[in-house]
């Protein structure tokens, strides 16, 4: 089983899949990723240059072209597609939602194409090396940047807080495991019609929030429980990929 939803410049695609199904993508234009969240996780990954098999939890960037994955055993798995695939878009459940762009998010322009060119890369969450320095584990590809938080066990701090606000794009937060309290507000304007009441957002695992700009924003996760979380960006974000050391195949893709 498969949901589909969509921001302005992506398609996310959860999938609860089975051991022995086969998801398939013919002709896509550009990169696109596959994030393998569970440890149980356990796939056959064909492209132009051949199989590879990856389990545990990883991060995959897959190249353009037809690609093929091949689920061997019961777990879940995303997908994540940027706004030139139409036909994944025209699936989103939030589709009519995006029938006029929404003017404050940038149009989506793909970075530049990797150093040694296009290949199927796999990045296991196990080998992105812990830093508390720095803000994550973040990977970038052409289409996507991706922020793999460092689990965390029981409820955020809520004197630690950290609202802030994006100018041109729209922010994904993807929840893996636990419960979220997601907080935004609307800045306000001259016109008083414009003014939003704030919203306390509660939601369990998994679920994805879209976050616009320039609402202000932070994300608190509540509950004795582990917590999993994952902000994604389409195209990948300049002010992360400004701060030396932060993404960790920051030599594999340059910058614009």
């Amino acid at each position: 089983t498969s949901w589909y939803v969509r921001g302005q410049n992506f398609a996310l695609v959860y999938s609860s899949a089975r051991a022995g199904e086969v998801l398939r993508r013919a002709g896509q234009t550009d990169e696109h990723v596959l994030l393998l969240p569970s440890p149980e996780s356990a796939v056959t990954i064909t492209t132009a240059e051949g199989t590879t098999r990856v389990e545990g939890r990883a991060v995959v960037l897959v190249p353009p072209g037809d690609s093929e994955v091949v689920v061997e055993a019961d777990s879940e798995l995303v997908r994540l597609f940027s706004c030139e695939a139409a036909d994944l878009l025209a699936r989103c459940r939030n589709r009519d939602a995006y029938d006029e762009p929404h003017v404050n998010v940038a149009a989506f322009r793909p970075w530049p194409d990797p150093v040694d060119g296009y290949r199927l890369r796999v990045y296991p969450l196990s080998e992105l090396p812990v830093d508390p320095a720095r803000f994550g584990r973040i990977l970038r590809s052409t289409t996507f940047m991706i922020n793999y938080f460092y689990p965390e066990i029981g409820p955020r701090d809520p004197a630690k807080l950290s609202p802030h606000t994006h100018d041109d794009f729209e922010q994904i937060s993807l929840q893996l495991e636990g419960d979220y309290v997601h907080h935004i507000r609307t800045p306000w304007t001259a016109d008083l019609a414009d003014w939003r009441d704030d919203d306390h957002r509660y939601t369990r695992s998994p679920a994805v929030t879209i976050i616009p700009p320039p609402a202000v924003h932070t994300s608190q996760s509540v509950g004795h429980m582990r917590h999993q979380l994952v902000d994604l960006f389409c195209p990948p974000r300049h002010d992360f990929s400004a701060r030396p050391g932060w993404v960790l195949n920051a030599d594999t893709y340059p910058t614009p």
